[in-house]
């Protein structure tokens, strides 16, 4: 409802906020161990949060791989983790902050390291590790503009193989839950296709091993950088407040040039006869 621009309506706060909670509330109704790092934090007691600190993506996980380590000591790792790292967004090309390439680096190298720490812990051998891209919804591409980047990583996915199930977002929910002995939270996940077909019975034991970056992780924006002036009036202080098509095209701009057209959004609908 905040996405219509109309302000605050009747109901916004019924329809934001879920009856049934979050995935956190969850696992603490049903006893399961839970660490938030980012994602929704001020939605959780103290004690379940994590230390999520520092500018860059890249360095932030840190404060994950320490929690990862001292747990290693004692074995007692959380079941639920969840956590927002999101420098991905970029500042688009406000001048002084780091260049859009310089930011999706950095996120990549941060997944990339919470892999690493992941694949060489003693837990790795039960470990799923899930990813998906935060406001899906905000960008089109050449297919369809429904569609969003997912990961599932884990010893226990199949190899050398292309999953064309259909999931969505709630798909990657239910078969979280389901991995956790946990109910769905609604029937949006009680009716999702879980992601079995990307599993295999037996695990792959192999340490991760990310490859160096091809960008300069440290180069910035300046004054001349295209629509630097348009980056700089736009509001960063929280990604919601961002005018997404405005930056996406500054971004498909940089990214692409001034030579490949913006793709226009495609709504499909698939009709099924049973």
């Amino acid at each position: 409802m905040s996405y219509s621009k109309h302000g605050k309506l009747p109901g916004n706060e019924e329809m934001e906020n879920p009856a049934a909670g979050y995935l956190w509330d969850l696992c603490r109704r049903h006893g399961v161990s839970y660490k938030n790092y980012g994602e929704g934090a001020q939605r959780v007691p103290t004690i379940d949060r994590g230390k999520w600190t520092g500018e860059r993506d890249m360095d932030k996980v840190q404060c994950w791989i320490d929690d990862l380590h001292a747990a290693e000591k004692t074995g007692a790792l959380p079941s639920f983790t969840i956590m927002s790292l999101g420098e991905d967004h970029t500042r688009g090309t406000t001048p002084g902050a780091f260049t859009p390439d310089a930011s999706v680096a950095s996120n990549d190298i941060g997944l990339g390291k919470i892999v690493e720490a992941a694949s060489r812990s003693r837990f790795w051998k039960e470990m799923a590790i899930f990813v998906i891209e935060d406001d899906a919804q905000n960008g089109p591409d050449h297919v369809d503009a429904h569609r969003t980047v997912g990961f599932v990583i884990s010893p226990f996915c199949k190899r050398g193989f292309v999953d064309s199930t259909l999931y969505t977002t709630a798909s990657m929910i239910r078969t979280m839950e389901l991995i956790l002995g946990l109910p769905p939270l609604t029937q949006y996940d009680a009716g999702a296709t879980p992601m079995f077909n990307c599993f295999r019975n037996s695990a792959t034991v192999i340490a991760y091993h990310p490859l160096p970056p091809k960008v300069d992780l440290l180069a910035r924006n300046t004054e001349k950088s295209p629509f630097a002036k348009e980056s700089q009036q736009m509001d960063w202080s929280e990604y919601d407040r961002i005018p997404e098509d405005e930056l996406n095209r500054i971004l498909w701009y940089v990214t692409k040039g001034s030579d490949v057209p913006y793709p226009a959004p495609i709504h499909r609908a698939v009709f099924t006869k049973r």
